[in-house]
């Protein structure tokens, strides 16, 4: 939480106004409200596997103030600390540098994210056609960013993942690099669960703990994801309509321009950066959805 800070008139102390008392006022009487909320989360990161089961006892009494019952808590103190998630990270982060530092290793990646990915592409844009023409009138987002999106991250559901969401997360955010980043996510992958969305056992996915056919990180599964079939969830594991409404949701929720461009340099653009933070993400989704 950010204070305000008391402007002084001149150079002599004068009374504060009436303004800057309840502005005071309001401030404490909200520090005293949030220490009567729960336990701040508070637990010390790591860059290996010391103090993972101390942490899951912290992350477990800050879940408990935030709501996440007993198939939640479960869930968590179910995890085990593991190394090669943290393997993984690592790699990744090296990668998608490596590839946004040349010309060169950027169109390497290009072709290794697009490789044999038109055709099928293509099929699935005619297959889909009506669904497509739906999210389109309702979003503004263009279907081929939606499907170079669906494509490219899961194969259109193919490959989404077999690791243990909540194991991922946990040890993410245990660790130090971005547990700011991973926490958030944590808590939400045990509301889900808590929720009955997904049960534990299918709450599988990809190394970071991203979910469904388009690998939607928990926090944004909670708040973007839409029920577009009309079946009263958001199955962004199973449902196509799901999946590509609550990706379309998504990026018009984080500021896409309807229907405009999305070439480098322009808004739509850099709402791809929303999706993904790597810029050579973002540069193969633009050029790969213009090639369709």
């Amino acid at each position: 939480m950010q204070f305000m800070r008391a402007k002084d008139g001149s150079a002599s102390r004068t009374e504060p106004t009436d303004e800057e008392r309840m502005i005071k006022k309001s401030i404490l009487f909200a520090a005293a409200f949030a220490l009567l909320a729960g336990p701040a989360y508070a637990a010390k990161c790591s860059n290996s596997g010391s103090g993972f089961e101390a942490f899951k006892k912290d992350f477990a009494q800050y879940a408990r103030s935030q709501g996440v019952g007993k198939r939640g808590i479960n869930a968590l103190m179910s995890t085990k600390y593991s190394p090669g998630v943290i393997k993984f990270d690592r790699r990744v982060n090296r990668a998608f540098r490596k590839a946004a530092s040349s010309s060169g290793s950027f169109q390497r990646f290009y072709a290794k994210k697009t490789k044999g990915l038109a055709p099928i592409t293509k099929r699935k844009l005619r297959q889909h056609k009506r669904l497509f023409d739906s999210i389109e009138r309702n979003y503004g987002v263009q279907r081929e960013v939606l499907a170079s999106i669906w494509g490219m991250e899961t194969g259109f559901g193919r490959f989404t993942g077999k690791h243990d969401i909540v194991t991922s997360l946990a040890t993410l955010t245990h660790d130090c690099r971005r547990s700011g980043f991973f926490r958030p996510n944590l808590l939400a992958a045990l509301k889900i669960i808590d929720n009955g969305w997904v049960s534990r056992k299918n709450m599988r996915g990809a190394r970071h703990g991203e979910i469904g056919q388009t690998q939607f990180m928990a926090a944004n599964y909670i708040r973007y994801g839409v029920d577009y079939d009309g079946n009263g969830r958001r199955d962004l594991i199973r449902s196509t309509a799901d999946v590509l409404a609550s990706t379309a949701n998504y990026l018009r929720q984080k500021g896409w321009q309807p229907m405009g461009s999305y070439q480098p340099g322009t808004r739509n653009f850099n709402v791809l950066h929303e999706w993904n933070a790597s810029s050579a993400y973002q540069r193969t989704i633009a050029k790969f959805a213009a090639s369709l």
